[in-house]
């Protein structure tokens, strides 16, 4: 997984800083393009890796909630919950 998370937007850098070493004026325009794009997908992989987490964090919130309202009180820190 990390190597399409990582690998992918190294690559298109990669690329990008091929063309704008060997390419000449498209081939520099393209090369900083390459390299925006890059950042963009390394950026919108992080932005599904928060998105993932904090969907996590709502039903961990949402199972202690459960807990709470069968119990009458908050679970402790590290208390198994059912799922």
């Amino acid at each position: 997984m990390r190597l399409v998370r990582y690998g992918i937007p190294v690559l298109i850098a990669l690329a990008g800083v091929a063309l704008l070493v060997a390419g000449g004026d498209s081939g520099a325009g393209a090369g900083v393009v390459l390299i925006g794009i890059a950042g963009i997908v390394l950026l919108a992989n992080v932005f599904v890796r928060l998105s993932l987490q904090s969907e996590d964090d709502r039903a961990a919130e949402e199972r202690a909630r459960e807990f709470f309202a069968e119990h009458g009180r908050w679970p402790r820190k590290g208390e198994n919950l059912p799922d």
